[in-house]
């Protein structure tokens, strides 16, 4: 499993525009990171480094101990796995099955080793029952299941989610949940961009905030849903149950419904 590391990372695309300014990150193997911020804050480019689709303008990307500068996008890919945010742009094939098989057959596994990883990858997302369907002739949703079922389906050792959570209801909410939970026993990285605090909040321990194209915290969602400095500046609203305690005038990092009715309760008989 491959340890992430950014070292002084900044990028600037082509039209001089600075994206990434000086980041310094780690993510070790197995771990799951939520990277939020507004639009513009760096967070999409930043990822786009980490699996190669972008090679730094200054500093270095490690996956494990290759530096990016010196793999291809496909070597990287290998070992880091990136689901688009929007799964049009990422669905290329006439079925399901052939979408998530794409993958791993082009990794060079066995046909074996492709069933196996195959079905496997549209299980854990909910779509092997639309196998044989033409993707776009399925729901928003339920397409972005099919473009994260293609990239499990290749078994790198880090998984990138840009905005999982778009345009999904409760059963896909539940869905993406259970895929973390096996994806953690597998010993998966997984990284998330995401602007769905809630979501962050009931599955990602770690926060990576950023804004302005820089890192600006690094810590458990805990603290930074009580940092008034770090959402002053990154402009990210907290979590319902953390604004509900702070208006409320609880303190102690509260973030589940449990956690705030049983302070609240405290509160009325102390």
């Amino acid at each position: 499993m491959a340890e992430i590391r950014l070292d002084h990372v900044s990028f600037t695309y082509p039209d001089g525009t600075k994206a990434v300014d000086n980041l310094t990150l780690s993510v070790p193997a197995g771990q799951r990171v939520a990277i939020v911020g507004q639009n513009g804050a760096g967070k999409t480019t930043a990822v786009k480094l980490m699996n190669g689709l972008l090679k730094p303008t200054e500093g270095d990307v490690y996956v494990g101990d290759w530096n990016t500068k010196e793999h291809t996008t496909a070597q990287v890919s290998r070992k880091v796995g990136y689901v688009f945010q929007n799964p049009d742009d990422q669905i290329f094939h006439n079925d399901v099955e052939s979408e998530v098989r794409f993958g791993p057959k082009n990794m060079g596994y066995d046909e074996d080793r492709v069933d196996e990883l195959s079905e496997w990858a549209m299980k854990l997302c909910g779509v092997f029952d639309e196998r044989e369907e033409n993707p776009y002739n399925l729901p928003y949703s339920t397409r972005k299941f099919v473009t994260i079922a293609s990239v499990l389906a290749m078994d790198s050792d880090v998984i990138i989610l840009d905005e999982p959570t778009a345009g999904q209801d409760k059963t896909g909410l539940n869905l993406l949940a259970n895929m973390l939970e096996e994806l953690e026993k597998r010993g998966k990285t997984v990284i998330t961009i995401t602007h769905d605090m809630e979501f962050v909040t009931e599955h990602f321990e770690r926060i990576v905030v950023m804004a302005n194209r820089r890192l600006i915290a690094d810590e458990s969602a805990d603290t930074v849903f009580y940092n008034a400095e770090v959402l002053d500046e990154s402009m990210l609203k907290p979590p319902a149950v953390a604004n509900m305690a702070s208006l409320l005038g609880i303190d102690g990092g509260l973030l589940t419904k449990p956690q705030l009715i049983t302070a609240i309760l405290k509160n009325i008989h102390p």
